[in-house]
């Protein structure tokens, strides 16, 4: 079957690893719709062929009309890209339950919502695929993120029940774990860092804990796009890929040494 009778559709399209993974799936020659909140953001991937539209994850509506349009012109979802994502960031005592609950409606239940949705057309071809951008701390904790791993903690058991209820209609889920990633993401997960923490006794950590992260840099966008490319084209995709700085290093540790050894090498970078 021809790239271009399949239709991807991916989430937070409007910067960073979203962005450059719609450029790629439009350069492979897939059929693209590409959603974000900022719309004009992604005027580029309009220039190039993508179909963008505005939507917030979190948004019943959006989210529905998004798979509404796509069915109408398309027949339905083929490949779900579920990439947006979003990162608050404090300790368990500064952060309020609001801001804790915000975390997973964006990375738990508006995704499982617009996954939903997709679902119907994928079971009734006997065939579809859900690409979930989880993160390294999906499988190893960090202080200072409690509520942000917790999120994706509970989207890898997601993903893996999803896989196990879906595996009889041809539906494939895959997961990727991002490391650390040069882009704005860490921008707006550190906006309300240091004013949430103010003079707790939390303060000491979250300033090295800053200092840390900016000094050990992060890997290009680019090199979770190639993983996502492999997990749309491949004809037997990986449940779970690994991509991008100290993935490896921090889930090989964690895995192997135990979970004592590992707390004390982070312990021992954000002292």
């Amino acid at each position: 079957m021809s790239r271009s009778n399949e239709t991807v559709l991916i989430t937070g399209a409007s910067a960073g690893i979203g962005k450059d993974a719609a450029h790629a799936l439009i350069d492979a020659g897939y059929t693209v719709y590409a959603a974000a909140r900022r719309l004009d953001a992604m005027d580029e991937l309009k220039s190039r062929g993508a179909t963008t539209i505005k939507m917030d994850v979190t948004s019943e509506d959006d989210v529905r009309a998004v798979v509404d349009q796509i069915t109408r012109e398309r027949g339905g979802v083929d490949i779900l890209v579920n990439n947006a994502g979003y990162a608050d960031q404090g300790s368990v005592e500064d952060m309020s339950q609001a801001d804790a609950r915000a975390i997973f409606d964006v990375n738990l239940f508006g995704l499982g919502r617009l996954t939903q949705l997709a679902l119907p057309h994928m079971r009734e071809q006997g065939k579809g695929r859900i690409i979930n951008i989880s993160s390294a701390g999906g499988k190893v904790p960090l202080p200072l993120c409690a509520w942000y791993i917790a999120s994706k903690h509970a989207l890898e058991g997601w993903s893996d029940s999803l896989r196990m209820e879906t595996a009889q209609f041809g539906i494939k889920v895959v997961i990727i774990e991002p490391g650390t990633i040069d882009t704005e993401f860490n921008d707006v997960a550190f906006s309300k860092f240091v004013e949430r923490t103010g003079d707790s006794a939390y303060r000491p950590m979250v300033d090295r804990f800053i200092k840390l992260v900016e000094d050990m840099g992060g890997s290009e966008p680019s090199v979770v796009t190639k993983v996502i490319m492999k997990a749309v084209d491949a004809k037997k995709p990986k449940i779970r890929y690994l991509a991008g700085n100290m993935a490896g290093v921090t889930m090989s540790v964690r895995k192997w040494l135990g979970d004592a050894v590992y707390d004390r090498m982070i312990a021992g970078m954000v002292k």
